[in-house]
């Protein structure tokens, strides 16, 4: 079988799991593995909160071993904080840190935090090889162009992390003020891929497996990263890594939903009390039936449902009663909020 090879990684695919805040937990990381993603990272994790001992930070930052290989993103702007909180990830046993220049969330960004650290190109020679340093296992980043147009940094940030004995770098194909509007810009990530020392992998508007084998053909990048056409299609990296190996890949029945929505099912409850599981599940439900006949009277619902067993129930019910999953007979939502 083919096999792919990033940093000291052996991966089934170059096909991996992007990190998305309220979104990629648990759960969703065992499901995205189980269903073919070969590599997965938590949602963003603060440094500060990882010094304060937090509580919820503590309870984001936990795995199961089937979720190896399997990365803990941090974000923050104190050096020491930092390398604290990549000395937690390496101790709860993470493959490696992630660590977040490109989340454009004001809450973040006006606290000197990822895409607002990923300007300050003075700091980031102090952070990364202390970062490195500091862990044993891998450190990685994740970035935008930049922050504008007019300021498009990604290729000199990424000549300090390469300097510094970063592993590879994630670019996503937008600017921090575009956040995820417009089109993410693979010509540009194609550039960057072309002067970069190090492995780099694009991100940005993959919704299919034909996409995700165009773009890593097309611009070249070492990988792709897939993150909201996930959550559209949960098995987006199953299909990918069919094309990838020169396979055709059979489109999902109703046989397979209903299999998928007990595996998440199982690792909710594995995971969350049920109150709070729910309202974790009625927007992963939502999402797996959009496109499909029903799916917006499904969607008003869902979000009504105050009952964990009905939720599920109503979803089992919603595929059950699809003629023909292969065809989605309505467009898809833009939004996934």
């Amino acid at each position: 079988m083919t096999s792919f090879t990033l940093g000291p990684f052996q991966l089934a695919h170059p096909f991996i799991l992007a990190p998305m805040a309220g979104i990629t937990d648990s759960p969703f990381r065992r499901l995205m593995r189980r269903h073919g993603a070969s590599l997965v990272i938590s949602e963003l994790l603060s440094a500060t909160a990882i010094s304060y001992n937090s509580t919820q930070t503590y309870q984001m930052a936990q795995f199961q071993p089937e979720e190896q290989p399997l990365g803990i993103q941090i974000y923050g702007c104190d050096r020491l904080l930092l390398c604290e909180a990549a000395q937690y990830a390496e101790q709860l046993g993470a493959s490696f840190v992630d660590l977040n220049l490109g989340c454009s969330v004001p809450k973040v960004v006006k606290k000197g935090g990822g895409a607002a650290l990923a300007r300050d190109l003075i700091s980031l020679a102090q952070i990364f090889p202390a970062l490195v340093k500091t862990v044993r296992i891998p450190v990685t980043i994740k970035l935008r162009l930049g922050w504008d147009p007019e300021s498009l940094y990604a290729a000199e940030v990424i000549k300090i992390a390469a300097e510094a004995g970063i592993t590879w770098v994630t670019v996503h194909g937008r600017t921090s003020v575009q956040a995820y509007t417009g089109s993410a810009n693979w010509e540009k990530i194609a550039e960057i891929k072309q002067k970069s020392q190090i492995p780099v992998i694009g991100n940005g508007d993959i919704q299919t497996p034909e996409s995700a084998i165009q773009h890593l053909q097309q611009y070249g990048v070492d990988a792709v990263m897939i993150g909201r056409g996930s959550v559209r299609n949960p098995f987006i990296f199953e299909q990918s890594a069919a094309l990838w190996q020169g396979q055709s890949y059979q489109k999902p029945t109703r046989e397979d939903y209903l299999r998928l929505l007990e595996e998440h099912r199982t690792y909710f409850e594995q995971t969350y009390r049920k109150g709070y599981a729910l309202l974790l599940a009625r927007k992963f439900l939502v999402w797996y039936t959009t496109g499909f006949s029903g799916c917006h009277k499904f969607r008003n619902e869902i979000f009504h449902t105050k009952d964990w067993d009905l939720a599920w129930s109503n979803a089992r019910q919603f595929f059950q009663e699809i003629q023909d999953c292969t065809q989605q007979e309505c467009p898809p939502d833009e939004d996934l909020e």
